[in-house]
């Protein structure tokens, strides 16, 4: 019983006491302790302070831009009222001129926006962009010959009624024009003569000095386009002699295009 008593005692391992360092080891641990802690040991971090930014804002638009808006706006109205008028005198009854009244004006609406929704749908979405631009196009012709109607119209009137008009010239002209008339018939009464033939002559006379003074009055009739003609010939030194007609021509164009571009100036306007 002792023997198996015995047997079953594990026998522990024997831990060896622990040898007591000398100084020389001790000092050198010491020494690896400070180093350690020095190589550890991080500096202290200095946060900086947040840098200050101001708020970024737009830049704010120019005073040509508001002027340019302005005279967009400004001319629009002027376009519509003339579109309006055109197109509305087009109809054979009042009904269908109120008709053409709201064609021309909703033309002229059109005009005068699209340009800067197409400009700003420009380029995310191009195909809308190019088929605004195209609708831009048709609706600027309309409305072109729209105002080269309502400028036509009201020049023609303005410049006959002042041909027409009778001045002190062209009454003198007129009454010796029936004087001379008046001897010609007491004097071609009783046949053709020499006097007769006199008479005639002065006649003749008389026909062409009220043509002349015709002929003044519808010079200036149209002031605008005689002036833009000896303007044009004097900056020239004569190299340039644009006729009547070139300078109508130029004036009509000028007078009925500036009232359509309105939506242009508004574009412009708008950038920044």
């Amino acid at each position: 019983m002792a023997k198996s008593d015995s047997a079953s005692i594990i026998t522990l391992h024997q831990v060896p006491a622990k040898r007591p360092l000398t100084g020389a080891e001790r000092t050198r641990n010491y020494r690896l302790r400070k180093r350690a802690e020095v190589t550890t040991v991080t500096a202290p971090v200095t946060l900086l302070p947040a840098p200050v930014t101001s708020p970024v804002t737009a830049p704010g638009r120019s005073l040509a831009s508001y002027v340019l808006m302005a005279a967009g706006f400004g001319l629009t109205g002027a376009g519509i009222c003339m579109n309006g008028w055109y197109s509305g005198s087009l109809g054979a009854t009042s009904s269908s001129g109120l008709v053409f009244l709201a064609v021309g004006i909703a033309a002229d609406l059109i005009a005068f926006a699209m340009p800067s929704s197409a400009a700003n749908l420009w380029p995310r979405h191009r195909l809308t962009s190019l088929t605004g631009w195209a609708i831009w196009a048709a609706i600027f012709a309309f409305v072109l010959m729209n105002g080269i109607g309502f400028t036509a119209t009201n020049i023609s009137d303005v410049t006959l009624s002042r041909q027409d008009r009778v001045t002190p010239a062209v009454t003198l002209a007129m009454t010796a024009l029936d004087d001379a008339r008046a001897a010609r018939d007491r004097e071609c009464k009783g046949g053709v003569g020499k006097f007769c033939r006199e008479r005639e002559a002065a006649v003749a006379m008389r026909q062409a000095s009220l043509d002349a003074a015709k002929t003044t009055v519808e010079k200036t009739g149209d002031p605008q386009v005689e002036a833009a003609i000896h303007i044009v010939v004097w900056i020239s030194g004569g190299a340039l002699k644009p006729s009547s007609d070139d300078a109508m021509m130029l004036r009509l164009v000028l007078l009925a295009l500036l009232p359509q571009i309105g939506g242009i100036l508004l574009m412009i306007g708008r950038t920044k």
